[in-house]
């Protein structure tokens, strides 16, 4: 974090100066802007999974009612269906997990800031210099509200300087959660919220979590709401992108399904679905069936050239005796010798 932290700062400390409390501000924000990007794969893949989930949650609702009473085989079967479907669930919660580390992380780094500290990770003495000389509008980037007032003095501010600028940036940051929740709640599927925890628990996140953003700035740097504020707008802005993106993937599969369809062989006008299959499978013996033909009907032309006498044209067919006629002359030779 902080070698991402000191990347963004030598170019917006070049441009702004290295002192600009703006210069850090934008850093911290193309921190967020970096890593969210590095996320980018991982979130389409989560919003993947969501969509292909979405797809079959009403035979999750099933197994749900059906094994409501056996925790462990209602388990057993809804991995068995995600795997069928391709489904990772762990994968899907992967964004939202890298991102604890992340703050950690940050917040680590920014706590570090001290004016006796000689260095500070990838920073130098006038790294640490330079972020704890930084202002906005008179607020220092690496303290909080609720900072004794001697502690702030010692940093050349005062918390109405703090509360002056620190307040708005609550707000903002509170309002920006508060709207990412809520276009994620609109974009869960009935099926998934007909599930009574599931709704309660969605709508209690998504008023909680705001306040919980709105009165974290009390106990938090203000550089740390500032990485809240710019998460928050990253997340708004990349949902609205990834879900027209996935929605045009699906146009486009519906559009294959429908065409697939259409070019699908039909029933003629009283003829039984079934018997479709058999019309295909008799056009696709066709050709094979010509030529079976054609060797019958050579092995019957060689079998009545045998029987003609194989080559004697003005040979006559030897008749065959009846036994009629057998008997009568056998009759005829006996009354001759007597």
């Amino acid at each position: 974090m902080s070698a991402i932290l000191w990347f963004w700062h030598r170019v917006f400390g070049t441009v702004l100066g290295p002192d600009n409390g703006f210069a850090w501000a934008l850093s911290v924000f193309f921190l967020v802007f970096t890593l969210r990007v590095v996320l980018l794969k991982p979130a389409i893949s989560q919003m993947r999974a969501g969509r292909k989930m979405a797809k079959f949650s009403p035979q999750i609702q099933k197994l749900r009612e059906k094994y409501k009473n056996d925790k462990q085989r209602m388990a057993q079967e809804m991995q068995k269906l995600q795997s069928e479907h391709g489904v990772n669930p762990i994968g899907g919660c992967l964004p939202a997990l890298l991102q604890i580390p992340v703050f950690l992380s940050l917040f680590h780094v920014l706590r570090g800031f001290t004016p006796q500290a000689q260095s500070n990770y990838i920073f130098d003495r006038a790294g640490v210099e330079s972020f704890i000389n930084a202002d906005i509008f008179g607020a220092k980037l690496g303290n909080w509200l609720s900072q004794p007032a001697a502690v702030l003095e010692a940093f050349g501010t005062t918390r109405l300087n703090m509360i002056a600028v620190g307040l708005p940036l609550m707000v903002i940051a509170s309002i920006a959660t508060f709207t990412t929740m809520r276009m994620s709640m609109k974009r869960q599927t009935d099926a998934s919220m007909a599930n009574p925890q599931t709704a309660m628990m969605g709508k209690f996140m998504m008023y909680v979590a705001p306040v919980g953003t709105l009165f974290s700035g009390w106990v938090l740097p203000i550089a740390i709401v500032l990485y809240f504020m710019a998460n928050n707008i990253w997340t708004l802005g990349q949902q609205h992108f990834l879900s027209n993106k996935i929605d045009r993937e699906q146009e486009r599969e519906k559009q294959k399904e429908l065409a697939a369809k259409k070019d699908a062989p039909r029933p003629k006008p009283g003829q039984k679905p079934g018997q479709v299959k058999k019309a295909e499978e008799i056009a696709d013996s066709e050709s094979g069936g010509e030529d079976s033909a054609a060797s019958a009907t050579a092995v019957n032309g060689a079998k009545a050239t045998a029987n003609s006498g194989g080559g004697g044209g003005n040979r006559r067919p030897q008749q065959k005796k009846r036994p009629g006629k057998q008997a009568a002359s056998a009759k005829k030779g006996q009354k001759k010798r007597r």
